[in-house]
């Protein structure tokens, strides 16, 4: 099992932006100080998601109470946005089989199916809730405060379907949010709901291999011990402050260096894995909420994160990729095991197209890793920046350890940009001017801000 990144195609040798030797040694101060950083931030006690051995205790907790209610329902409804939701959802597209949710009782072997409720569109909303019955179900509430607006409407709306319904709270509901604060704390003591903690050092987006990914994956049954074991070690193969000793780090600073010094600001993940395909979304939420910021000196930075998917859009995006502005860098998940094993491509008969006998015998596994390694070399020869994260194959340890492999990056990253990687500041206006519209009580002193914003022209209204 090995997770292994290559990033030759960001070297001079390669590519004419690419590093140089010389700017190499040159980075290497930089790069020592952001490890410097880094094991700061660690013993100050505020990088909790890198805490796994303080978090057994809790972890036994999710997967005794799983335990205790498995075969109790047919589907797991999550509330949550942001880091409360995407890590859920790239857990279950890359630990289950393909439309895992289409799937029929037999086929999923009892277990249930998992939803994601992530938005408060009501056709989203309602297409869930019309497809469950509550009382085969169980609702994950996710909220470290208890007070995202979307998600307590979401828990408000189900709680009175319960209600409604008879249903008791303890046997619908599971909270997961703060271990001392919130409102979701007073309600599970009152109601008897069962409550998992986030860790307090431990931020949302950075939050997946605590209760907030592991209860879900505990009700599905996934590898959690795998998981957090592969998460282990890659974090503890970081330890090191150098570029060739820390995939991580080296990451961080070669798409740290493109962007400050070639002007290549949009970072491209492009997994040629469907198992992987939904770790992408999950990776633009931690590299965008954390880097996107204004520095102390008043500076804006931050890289732009893009979502691809091989071989998908070697029809779509690549052409852009390919000639259009040098200003991306792309980094490829290639996969080099096949869930399953390998299906075969028939081979042409006499009386077939001579033109397809050269895919005769081949394997679809075979021709997506071609096409993945000739993406690469085809974006090289352009003068293209790329790097390449080699994985044996999706499974929970592989997909613990490239969890953390992104978060330590992204810590490094903060580090090199100047920026605080944890907080996300440019969030809270939007929050707080969504509260005041809705009469919140708490944020009545946004009515100047909000009366300052500009009214619609009806000249350009179009």
């Amino acid at each position: 099992m090995t997770i292994r990144l290559d990033v030759t195609g960001m070297l001079r040798r390669a590519v004419p932006s690419g590093l140089t030797d010389e700017g190499l040694a040159a980075l290497a101060p930089r790069l020592e100080a952001a490890h410097t950083g880094l094991l700061a931030d660690a013993a100050r006690g505020i990088l909790g998601f890198r805490e796994f051995e303080a978090q057994a205790e809790e972890r036994a907790r999710v997967l005794a109470w799983a335990r205790s209610v498995d075969g109790t329902c047919d589907d797991v409804v999550v509330l949550g946005i942001g880091g409360s939701a995407l890590g859920a959802v790239a857990l279950r597209t890359a630990l289950l089989p393909r439309d895992w949710n289409a799937r029929t009782v037999a086929q999923r072997g009892g277990r249930p199916r998992l939803h994601v409720l992530d938005n408060v569109d009501p056709r989203g909303v309602r297409g869930v809730l019309d497809q469950v019955d509550l009382r085969r179900t169980r609702v994950l509430v996710i909220s470290k405060s208890g007070s995202t607006a979307e998600t307590m409407a979401q828990y408000l709306l189900i709680r009175a379907r319960l209600d409604a319904e008879g249903i008791a709270p303890k046997d619908a509901l599971a909270f997961v949010t703060d271990p001392a604060k919130g409102v979701l704390r007073p309600i599970a003591a009152r109601d008897e709901i069962p409550v998992f903690s986030i860790p307090p050092n431990v931020g949302g987006r950075f939050s997946v291999l605590t209760p907030v990914g592991l209860v879900p994956a505990a009700l599905l049954g996934l590898d959690v011990d795998g998981l957090v074991d592969g998460a282990m070690a890659m974090r503890d193969r970081c330890a090191h402050g150098t570029l060739r000793e820390n995939p991580a780090l080296a990451f961080a600073a070669l798409q740290w260096r493109a962007q400050m010094e070639a002007g290549q600001g949009m970072h491209v993940l492009m997994p040629y894995s469907d198992a992987f395909r939904d770790l992408a979304p999950w990776f633009v939420q931690l590299w965008a909420e954390s880097l996107g910021k204004r520095t102390p000196a008043g500076a804006h930075v931050g890289p732009t994160p893009i979502v691809a998917v091989g071989a998908t859009d070697q029809h779509a995006q690549v052409q852009l990729f390919m000639e259009g502005p040098i200003d991306k860098t792309v980094t490829f998940l290639d996969v080099e095991e096949s869930e399953g094993g390998e299906l075969v491509i028939p081979t042409v008969g006499a009386d077939g197209p001579a033109e397809l006998t050269y895919l005769g015998g081949r394997g679809f596994g075979e021709l997506l890793r071609a096409e993945c390694r000739a993406t690469a070399g085809a974006l090289a020869t352009m003068g293209r920046p790329t790097m390449t994260l080699r994985v044996t194959r999706a499974d929970a340890w592989h997909l613990g350890g490239l969890f953390v492999f992104f978060e330590l990056a992204t810590i490094y990253a903060g580090q090199l940009y100047g920026v605080d990687p944890l907080d996300q500041p440019g969030v809270e206006l939007g929050k707080q001017l969504t509260y005041y519209q809705f009469g919140h009580p708490g944020w009545t002193q946004m009515r100047a801000t909000w009366e300052a914003l500009p009214a619609a022209d009806p000249d350009w209204v179009l």
